[in-house]
């Protein structure tokens, strides 16, 4: 029987801890985009899981950087849906 500590060797435990993180950023995910039709604060799930993803995955720190800058638009005004008239 081989010691514990030569099977559990870095690459091993990088893989393992990939896996959980994929495997708990994509269900917090999930649950975000379910929260869109279904009661709930899909737009503070979405970002969570998204953050959780980005530990491991470089698209998904682009797409959480994405969500922040349209966050930030939305929450300083500039990103407006109708033009503003000038008329008025």
């Amino acid at each position: 029987m081989k010691p514990l500590v030569s099977v559990w060797n870095v690459e091993n435990i990088k893989v393992v801890r990939r896996v959980i993180v994929s495997v708990i950023g994509a269900t917090v995910l999930l649950i975000g985009v379910a929260l869109l039709v279904l009661p709930g604060p899909a737009f503070i799930v979405i970002p969570v899981g998204l953050a959780i993803l980005a530990t491991e995955y470089a698209w998904a720190r682009r797409w959480l950087r994405k969500v922040r800058q349209m966050a930030s638009n939305v929450v300083s005004g500039r990103d407006r849906t109708a033009p503003r008239d000038s008329r008025i």
